[in-house]
């Protein structure tokens, strides 16, 4: 197989990705296939919005709130310019290939979006709720525990503190481990 078997193969992928087909696999998704779906965090995003909706939603309404999300704002806090990239790539790309794998219906000449029963499967890949990335606690408590030891191994180094250089790691050692047992604990690792 040369190079150019290797684009074409590709190129015929895509077409067939982007095509919108009223034909669904009957066959779970693969491992890949799922991976490839969930690349993007914009499909991610459609997804959690679409399993949260009750039937089907606007195309506007949709993109809108993908927008808010990646902004970190609310939907009235979103510029015109946001919202329509994020419109436009759901438009043209994201929702038909969605479509196309028996995930969303996707009815782009009435911008109607509906989640379809296949989409259950990439369910367990997602997170719990919309938004459940960013409001992780993890990497908040994590930064907490290195400005307090920065300032404690700081305090130490300048001898504010009567503790030797050994007793300061110990305690930072102490409380990076605390932290991390609380975290594998709460994801239950």
């Amino acid at each position: 197989m040369g190079l150019g078997d290797t684009v074409s193969s590709a190129d015929e992928r895509d077409r067939a990705e982007s095509s919108p087909s009223t034909t669904v696999d009957p066959k779970p998704l693969s491992r890949d296939e799922v991976f490839h779906i969930l690349q993007t965090r914009r499909r991610r995003d459609v997804l959690r919005y679409l399993r949260e909706a009750d039937g089907p939603v606007e195309l506007r309404d949709l993109a809108e709130q993908v927008a808010a999300w990646e902004h970190g704002t609310t939907v009235d806090g979103l510029s015109s310019g946001q919202r329509q990239r994020v419109y436009i790539s759901l438009y043209q790309s994201h929702l038909p290939k969605l479509d196309n794998r028996g995930i969303v219906a996707y009815d782009k000449d009435r911008g109607i979006v509906e989640r379809r029963p296949r989409a259950a499967e990439l369910d367990r890949y997602l997170e719990d709720s919309v938004g459940d990335e960013r409001s992780d606690p993890w990497p908040r408590r994590y930064a907490g525990v290195v400005v307090a030891s920065g300032a404690f191994v700081g305090a130490s180094a300048i001898e504010v503190t009567p503790l030797s250089g050994s007793v300061t790691a110990s305690l930072v050692l102490a409380a990076f481990t605390a932290v991390t047992i609380g975290h594998v604990l709460d994801r239950g690792l």
